[in-house]
Parts: C-alpha cells; sequence; structure tokens
C-alpha cells in the first residue's frame, strides 16, 4: 500500500561525490537535521578561471560554479513549493512534514534537490462516505503542486480506486437497508456520489 505522496529526487551532482543529507521540516516548522559527508575528491583539482569570485564563506568560485550554484537555487526553490503544496492541500492526513534531500552546492551551501510529504493513505474502517472524502483529499494532495510528478500521479490514481471501492461498499449497504427495511417506515437515501 502506498503510504506517501512522494517526489522523486533530482539525482543531479554535476561531478561532486557526495552522500545526500535528509532534512525533516514539521508543519510546525520545527527542523530535524540528518548530517552528511561531503567527499570531493577533485575539490584542489578545480581550475579557477580569470572570471573567478569569492562567495559569503571567502571560497573562491569559477563561473561554473556559479552556474550550478544558480541550478541548485532554482531547482531548491522548485522542490520546496512542491513539498510544500502537498503538505497545504493533504491537512490532517500528513503524517509528516516536508522531508528533503540535499546536495551541497561549491559554495558549501546545502540545496534541497528533491522532497516527499508522508501521508495516511489507509481507508476509514468501517465508514465508507468518509472514505470517499478522505481519498479525495489524497487525491488533492498528490495532485496540488504545479507539475505533479510520476510518484504523484501514482498516488492519485491509487485514491481514486480507493473511492470507487469505497463508493461499491456504500451502494451495497445501501441497498442492505432498502432490502431490510421495516414496514411501515421509509429506508434511508444515501448519497453515493463521489
Amino acid at each position: 500500500m502506498i503510504s506517501s505522496v512522494a517526489h522523486s529526487s533530482m539525482s543531479v551532482y554535476w561531478g561532486v561525490m557526495q552522500k545526500p543529507q535528509t532534512d525533516s521540516v514539521s508543519a510546525n516548522g520545527a527542523k530535524t537535521d540528518t548530517s552528511s559527508t561531503t567527499l570531493d575528491p577533485s575539490a584542489e583539482l578545480k581550475p579557477k578561471t580569470a572570471n573567478s569570485s569569492n562567495n559569503s564563506n571567502g571560497i573562491q568560485l569559477s563561473d561554473a560554479d556559479l552556474k550550478i550554484i544558480q541550478q541548485l537555487k532554482s531547482r531548491d526553490i522548485e522542490v520546496r513549493a512542491h513539498e510544500m503544496a502537498h503538505l497545504a492541500a493533504a491537512g490532517g492526513i500528513a503524517s509528516s512534514g516536508a522531508k528533503f534531500t540535499y546536495q551541497q552546492g561549491p559554495d558549501g551551501s546545502s540545496y534541497a534537490i528533491g522532497g516527499e510529504v508522508s501521508i495516511d493513505t489507509s481507508s476509514v474502517s468501517g465508514n465508507p462516505a468518509a472514505t470517499i472524502s478522505k481519498a479525495q483529499t489524497i487525491k488533492s494532495a498528490a495532485l496540488a503542486p504545479a507539475q505533479p510528478s510520476g510518484q504523484d500521479f501514482q498516488v492519485a490514481a491509487m485514491a481514486t480506486a480507493m473511492a470507487a471501492k469505497a463508493a461499491a461498499e456504500l451502494q451495497t449497504l445501501s441497498k442492505l437497508i432498502q432490502a431490510n427495511g421495516v414496514a411501515g417506515h421509509s429506508s434511508p437515501k444515501l448519497d453515493v456520489s463521489a
């Protein structure tokens, strides 16, 4: 069973060997950091061009480094917006805050390159109507970002199937209630449209 809305991380390393760093940001903004080790055996071998500049850390950066940093910054913004869209749409079914995978740039800063938001995708036991409502929330959360990922579409499809199954259960319950209704009393009508 799929248990989270996840955005596949984009593994672009631009020649830097490293172990990804993960960081969890809860809905209230608290951070949990898992440190990483950056291994860049060619750091001393990188040629610096005449157009090099220093960053705020005093590290001399080439034009190529500056281009990589700009790409990482752009990806970081995109990833954070994507995961925050999931989190905002998930509401009460989010089981964790956004978790990010980081890559260290040539400037020594960490940039988010992937992430995920875990959500509760279980059905509501014994309540098909509530399951349909929850499935709609799951689907909305999965498709909330401007550009949903393949995983997001899979979660949305799972939610659609979950809603269809719950609607069939609701229809069966409705037929049972109608078949076993008490004489002289009208059976309640259940709205099964979802």
